[in-house]
């Protein structure tokens, strides 16, 4: 048995339970879902056990969850034992406490599903890791383009309309960016996928998350979505057809990196699967739900932020002769904290899960808890990064917080399934969009910035995601 009791915290009996079989997983679903909501769920359990870490089911439960126990943690400092590959198994337990069919995937457990443990995950991920090396001199100048494209089309839609629908066109060109970045600057239009790539996409991914995720539609009884959506498996028939438009769009435009996949010992058309899955999934998912997450917490801040971040671009930006460059970039440390304190407070992963390989023995902040070999894990990210015990006022957007001696807390911001200072590799299972995402935020929130002093934002909730639309845009007054 392994132990993290440096401290030595008294050893304290897990509280909690999982109720009365098949009926106790139901009850905490419906709690989850519907009577309470995911951060009430964990709020009111927390507060009730005294505890930071506890026992309940996890959703979905019967008929799709083999096994629905968790034990929860919820606090910085118990929390990271869910990266620890030397102790904890991530087989299969990527979506949680079930698996969806692989005929999403082409009949391949991609690498989302594979532990460090099997071979073919250093393998695949391996590739994943060479292929951004080799791509990442695009990441810029690509991303620039599309940026034009955008933010042309927000303006002129809000000129028009008075608002711009901005989850709408960052779906498209979120997509765009990334399928021409591994296609050979294929656009996804001149595919089978056509203009309607990005809801295609959408369509395939809701099936997946649809048993641990509540559509929050007011209108539909909470029985009727649970019966429907948590109850039972979306079957792959639904979304066959757009699934095999994806896998035409990449197994043929994917091209190098194919052949990349071939040297390193796959087959072109399991490495095609786990490209789309990557692509798909991986990096589109977190652009689409993070990225209006960002907007919203930058606009919903003000005219004071707008000028600081305004001014703090474009001096980095001149100072590199007008262009925005990496080094420019990596010049605007409130540009990256602002990012790094949306991605704290609004993590576009909000659940880890891993099976114990052992007995260990973890902390909270005030005692040591026994996890017994076989256990599923669970943790609730949006409370670790939001411990009161590491962040003051940590239920508010603090844009400079991680500026200068603050920089030092990134390390608690766990979003990518890994500390904040951690580089991912190939025998780990930190998200390889990681670096891509952070980059990136920053090109966005640069290419904004230089075109606008400020704007206005409208945020309203539909499904699983905020919705923003752009009420008025201000052109910057002087520009580089």
């Amino acid at each position: 048995m392994s132990s993290d009791n440096s401290k030595n915290l008294p050893l304290r009996e897990i509280p909690g339970g999982y109720g009365v079989p098949f009926f106790g997983p139901i009850a905490d679903r419906y709690d989850f879902f519907y009577n309470q909501g995911a951060d009430e769920f964990f709020r009111s359990r927390k507060e009730k056990y005294k505890s930071s870490v506890f026992r309940c089911n996890m959703p979905p439960g019967p008929f799709i969850a083999k096994n629905p126990q968790v034990v929860v943690l919820l606090d910085s400092v118990s929390f990271p034992i869910l990266f620890d590959v030397s102790r904890v198994e991530k087989r299969d337990i990527f979506e949680g406490t079930y698996m969806a069919s692989t005929k999403f995937t082409g009949g391949y457990r991609v690498l989302s599903f594979l532990d460090p443990s099997e071979p073919k995950h250093a393998t695949i991920k391996g590739l994943f890791i060479q292929t951004l090396a080799k791509l990442h001199d695009r990441f810029l100048p690509l991303f620039s383009s599309i940026s034009d494209d955008m933010f042309a089309q927000i303006e002129d839609e809000v000129g028009k309309t008075g608002e711009s629908n901005y989850n709408d066109i960052n779906d498209v060109k979120s997509f765009e960016f990334l399928f021409r970045l591994y296609c050979n600057d294929v656009k996804p239009s001149d595919t089978k996928l056509g203009t309607g790539a990005a809801k295609s996409i959408t369509t395939w991914l809701l099936p997946q998350i649809a048993p641990v995720t509540s559509f929050g539609l007011s209108w539909l009884p909470g029985f009727i979505e649970d019966l429907l959506m948590h109850t039972f498996p979306i079957p792959f028939f639904l979304v066959k057809s757009q699934y095999n438009k994806m896998y035409d769009a990449f197994i043929n435009n994917l091209g190098p990196l194919l052949d990349d996949a071939e040297k390193a010992g796959l087959k072109r058309d399991e490495a095609c699967h786990n490209f789309i899955f990557f692509v798909c999934f991986n990096s589109y998912a977190a652009f689409k739900f993070f990225l209006p997450e960002l907007m919203k917490y930058i606009g919903s801040a003000g005219e004071d932020l707008h000028r600081k971040l305004a001014e703090e671009i474009r001096a980095a930006v001149e100072l590199e002769g007008g262009k925005i460059t990496v080094n420019a970039l990596n010049n605007m440390p409130l540009t990256e904290s602002a990012i790094w304190e949306a991605l704290r407070i609004e993590p576009p992963i909000r659940y880890q899960y891993a099976k114990a390989k052992e007995d260990i023995t973890i902390q909270s902040h005030d005692a040591s808890y026994l996890i017994k070999k076989g256990e599923t894990i669970f943790g609730f990210q949006p409370f670790a990064t939001k411990d009161p015990n590491v962040f003051e006022n940590p239920d508010t957007y603090i844009p400079d917080r991680f500026v200068g001696e603050g920089k030092k807390l990134i390390e608690y911001v766990y979003w990518s399934n890994g500390r904040g200072t951690d580089i991912p590799t190939a025998n780990d299972k930190q998200c390889l969009g990681r670096n891509m995402i952070i980059l990136l935020s920053r090109l966005h929130l640069a290419e904004f910035f230089l075109r606008y002093d400020t704007f206005t934002v409208e945020v309203s909730k539909y499904l699983f995601s905020s919705i923003i639309k752009f009420k008025s845009l201000t052109k910057a007054s002087s520009s580089t």
